[in-house]
């Protein structure tokens, strides 16, 4: 018998994001999944989807994390095998296509995209069915564990600009034992950004486990309660020419699976 393929549900904008959600839909698809692309004109229930994705966009609305709106500053734009370099030179002009003509931030904040993927979340978590966040999707559940968010980190870089790429430019540690380390297999490791703000005091039950190198800016987190729920601050969708990144995808499929059972 032939088992059907666990359905991974991908949050987005209504506007702009193709380019990220078409390398999602192949990580999943790479992983053994099935992905089912859910934004606010086209919601889904959490009982159609095995897992969850919660992908990167427009800021988190400040008021959830009980602050203000504040004014953003301008991002400074901008050990792997030598076969994995040669194919992230390969994919760069896509994904820099993809990112230029469908990028992500259509507005500044969205709030009916917020609603929408607090309660995918909140009913993802009541019944234990794997989540991963991404960017702006591990601010997200941050904020729903009660944890709240740095929205400018442009401080943090004081003798270097801050980095905006979708190639892999920051080092980052990660805690030796977590989830994350399992997953990934190592400690240390290169990541992409695209990202304005990041994790300032972390929820309740919440583990923050990856730390950039030379700042303390957080770089990913996840929730021992549960058996998969790993928020990463990076975009392992846009690294999926590194096999260790597609390794976040395979285990959320694989989690699904068990789920499933």
């Amino acid at each position: 018998m032939i088992r059907k393929r666990p359905v991974i549900g991908v949050t987005g904008p209504d506007e702009g994001g193709t380019g990220a959600w078409l390398f999602t839909a192949l990580s999943i698809r790479l992983a053994g999944g099935k992905p089912q692309r859910i934004t606010v004109k086209n919601p889904a229930e959490i009982t159609e989807i095995d897992g969850l994705i919660i992908g990167g966009g427009a800021d988190v609305e400040p008021l959830r994390y009980g602050q203000e709106r504040v004014e953003k500053a301008k991002l400074a734009k901008d050990g792997r095998t030598i076969f994995e370099w040669v194919l992230s030179i390969l994919f760069f002009p896509i994904y820099w296509l993809a990112r230029y003509f469908q990028h992500t931030k259509s507005a500044p904040i969205d709030t009916d995209r917020d609603k929408l993927e607090l309660t995918l979340l909140h009913d993802a978590l009541a019944e234990n069915k794997p989540v991963l966040g991404i960017c702006r999707g591990m601010q997200l559940m941050n904020v729903h564990f009660q944890g709240n968010l740095h929205q400018d980190i442009s401080g943090y870089y004081e003798e270097t600009p801050q980095v905006s790429s979708i190639f892999p430019k920051k080092r980052i540690q990660i805690e030796k034992g977590s989830k994350l380390h399992e997953v990934l297999n190592t400690t240390v490791c290169n990541v992409n950004a695209l990202h304005n703000q990041a994790i300032d005091t972390p929820g309740e039950g919440v583990k923050l486990v990856a730390r950039e190198l030379h700042t303390e800016i957080n770089q990913a987190l996840e929730h021992p309660g549960y058996n998969y729920v790993i928020g990463v601050q990076w975009h392992p969708e846009y690294l999926i020419q590194v096999r260790r990144q597609r390794r976040l995808f395979k285990e959320l499929v694989k989690c699904a699976c068990d789920y499933d059972k």
